[in-house]
């Protein structure tokens, strides 16, 4: 399937055969067959991990076209059809962009329509979600080419408008969930340690907590030695605030009228908002411009072009990864999670039939007693899946193992619209207040003023949302169950 790519990416020969290597890994099954050299896999992450590949392809192909190579290349193959003139020159590869985006944007939309209401692989519909490589690559790079079609001034609309506030959308989600992880972390140690009186949980929590806060006072003091020096006003602003920013949520945390309506509140989760928030703050000042001769880093000896290819690579393999990991805990946005198990029993009953029917098999004798198990709490609901795993995988030995027949590990709609947002992040990391004189070649992924402080920003506002986490509780007490 990775073939298919060949045809818009004639604009590229020379990045064509990378790219089109890497689609080729984007299916499902392949996916599968890698990760089962390396132990299990289910067949949801494989399915995951083939979406990741997809945005990351989609993503480094994106960067590429900042290159003013690329722009006359792709100028050649459309017969000048598509032609990218800016004032001064400064935008170029800005539509280009924009429109790989948007082909993969509308891809996962269109998925996400499809799939409403999938709550299970019995359910038909499943198999576009986790099958159907080859169409679906097809139909991606159909939307590619169908994109260059539609005038430059839709872009100008969507990317300055439309996909910015995507963007944010997808900045805060990731804020959402980090607060909730920082919860559910320290909340399922402490449960730990009461259900099991266990020393290596206390230790576990204990050391990393302190970790957690011994990695944010040293990066803070290496920002303060090297990005806060006589001139660098920003810098020393923004870094300081930091510093103040996480006192204040620790001691809000330790608060003894917070703990009367939370007892779970504490340091670790302060911990973890912490080492998040001054790594933002430690990522916006070391990308920043040099303009101000603030970032050393810029100036540090080495081979520009490396340092720039590698920088953008970590950022689009970060990005594929949290949008990943996003687009799956479901729990957090208000989808189905491990409790719906609960439900499985009824459902399966209704689909099997199994106890109005007398079993005449052995599988319908092995059936029956598994249900009669799981109804009795002996075994959990979910190992009936598991006995249609092993009855799949005795018809067919390379099949990839099926872990959502009971119910669905993520809901699939919110996953691409997930993904949507992710599409509209990476545009506008890409193309927002991009200077075309600063590159040299190859565009440096997120080095603007813009870009900094959205950082900065963030990781303020990741602060104010774990303070109201932790003082909701008291100002609302009726709607929380603590």
């Amino acid at each position: 399937m990775g073939a298919l790519l060949s045809l818009p990416l004639l604009a590229l020969p020379s990045v064509g055969t990378v790219i089109t290597f890497a689609a080729s890994c984007c299916g499902a099954a392949t996916c599968h067959a890698v990760c089962s050299a390396c132990g299990k896999c289910q067949g949801s992450t494989a399915t995951r991990i083939a979406y990741a590949l997809i945005l990351l392809v989609n993503s480094i192909l994106s960067w590429i076209m900042l290159t003013r190579w690329a722009i006359d290349k792709l100028e050649h193959l459309t017969l000048d059809y598509v032609t990218i003139n800016c004032p001064g020159d400064a935008c170029h590869g800005f539509f280009a962009v924009h429109r790989l985006n948007f082909a993969l944007g509308a891809f996962h939309l269109l998925l996400a329509v499809m799939l409403l209401g999938v709550k299970s692989t019995r359910d038909s519909r499943a198999n576009i979600q986790n099958g159907f490589w080859g169409p679906k690559i097809l139909g991606w790079v159909g939307l590619i080419v169908l994109t260059f079609f539609i005038p430059d001034s839709f872009f100008q609309v969507w990317g300055n408008y439309i996909a910015l506030i995507g963007a944010m959308l997808f900045l805060l989600l990731g804020l959402i969930l980090l607060i909730d992880l920082a919860h559910n972390w320290a909340e399922y140690c402490l449960q730990k340690i009461e259900d099991t009186d266990s020393n290596p949980w206390r230790v576990l929590l204990i050391s990393s907590t302190l970790g957690m806060y011994a990695c944010s006072l040293a990066m803070t003091i290496v920002m303060y030695i090297f990005f806060a020096k006589s001139g660098c006003a920003m810098n020393q602003a923004a870094i300081t605030i930091n510093f103040v920013l996480l006192l204040i949520i620790s001691a809000i945390s330790v608060n003894p009228g917070v703990q009367s309506y939370n007892p779970k509140a504490g340091l670790a989760q302060s911990a973890m908002v912490a080492i998040y928030c001054t790594y933002l703050t430690m990522s916006a000042v070391s990308m920043e411009p040099d303009d101000k001769q603030c970032n050393p880093l810029i100036r540090a000896n080495g081979t520009r072009k490396v340092s720039i290819i590698m920088g953008a690579i970590v950022t689009m393999l970060t990005i594929a990864y949290t949008t990943t990991r996003a687009a799956t805990q479901g729990v957090t946005m208000g989808s189905r999670g491990n409790g719906a198990y609960a439900q499985v029993a009824q459902d399966e009953e209704a689909h099997h039939n199994l106890t109005t029917q007398q079993p005449n098999t052995r599988r319908e004798m092995r059936a029956d007693a598994l249900r009669a198990a799981v109804e009795s709490g002996s075994l959990p609901a979910s190992a009936l899946d598991d006995s249609d795993d092993d009855d799949d995988d005795s018809d067919d030995g390379n099949a990839a193992k099926d872990d959502e027949r009971g119910a669905t590990q993520y809901s699939y709609s919110l996953f691409h619209v997930i993904f949507f947002l992710a599409t509209t992040w990476v545009a506008t990391l890409l193309t927002m207040d991009f200077r075309n004189e600063e590159t040299g070649g190859f565009a440096p992924v997120g080095r603007t003023y813009w870009a900094s402080w959205v950082k900065i920003v963030s990781a303020w506002v990741c602060y104010g949302m774990y303070t109201w986490s932790l003082v909701a509780p008291v100002i609302m007490p009726e709607r929380f169950g603590y």
